[in-house]
């Protein structure tokens, strides 16, 4: 799969450092170099790359004016590029794969490469499964039937209620009011909203109740509930804080980074 490719820069040098970098991944193929916003919202609406490296301190049309003139035609992934720490906050509400700073390290842009290459990668699983679902509906309906019923099976397999015993009590937890989870033991402390309660049972058992697509872990400990994500918060060392719907803020430890890039869709 080749992945197309713009880079966006103002300064020609940091646009020929970045093709040199990029020569490493045999599926990245440059298809374009912008020198200016407004020339890469031209560029990215007739070319329609799969991927654009986009610096965001660029005169006239920022990076970050660039991706709202988009917005009209279905996006590429955007990586953000620059100078500027500052700016790092920004790059994620955005909805960038990743923001990287100049000069461009060549573990970080290897790291960044993989996530774009998952994430299309699932983007082309979904629409094949929607192509699938439309010519099983023209074609043989009762297979097409068939098909959502296991999709549903699927997700039904995983927990909708948990009961807590905790201080005597026995409660009944809607899954989807749970924030996060942090572990101490053998013991799991579940966070929702406005309460806090105690199960006695390990990470490992815990995880396989609770749908993969909604919960995920962010740290050796901890286990977040995606759909709870307001915010996410760039620290340093490659680490993140996510802020949830209560407030509540959870670190993602660099181990789990990954985890970010679900945000950036």
């Amino acid at each position: 799969m080749t992945i197309r490719t713009i880079i966006v820069d103002d300064e020609k040098l940091a646009i020929q450092g970045l093709q040199l970098r990029l020569e490493a991944f045999d599926d990245i193929e440059v298809i374009e170099t912008c020198a200016n916003g407004r020339e890469a919202i031209r560029k990215i609406k007739t070319e329609k790359p799969d991927l654009v490296f986009l610096d965001i301190e660029m005169p006239g049309f920022d990076g970050f004016s660039v991706v709202k003139g988009v917005m009209e035609i279905e996006p590429p992934l955007f990586v953000f590029v620059t100078a500027y720490q500052e700016h790092a906050i920004r790059a994620f509400e955005a909805n960038a794969v990743n923001y990287l700073m100049k000069p461009v390290d060549v573990d970080k842009l290897a790291d960044t490469v993989e996530r774009v290459r998952v994430r299309l990668a699932e983007k082309r699983s979904a629409e094949e499964a929607v192509n699938l679902m439309n010519v099983l509906a023209e074609v043989a309906p009762d297979a097409a039937e068939e098909f959502a019923e296991a999709e549903t099976e699927t997700s039904d397999r995983f927990e909708k209620l948990i009961n807590i015993k905790d201080r005597g009590q026995i409660f009944r937890v809607e899954v989807g009011s749970i924030e996060h989870i942090e572990a101490a033991g053998d013991y799991m402390c579940i966070y929702t909203g406005d309460n806090s309660l105690i199960l006695r049972e390990t990470m490992k058992d815990l995880e396989r109740r609770l749908d993969p697509r909604k919960f995920q872990r962010v740290h050796r400990s901890t286990i977040v509930n995606l759909d709870q994500v307001r915010q996410v918060k760039p620290h340093t060392n490659g680490e993140c804080f996510l802020v949830l719907d209560s407030g509540a803020e959870v670190k993602v430890s660099r181990s789990y980074r990954d985890v970010v890039a679900r945000f950036v869709h």
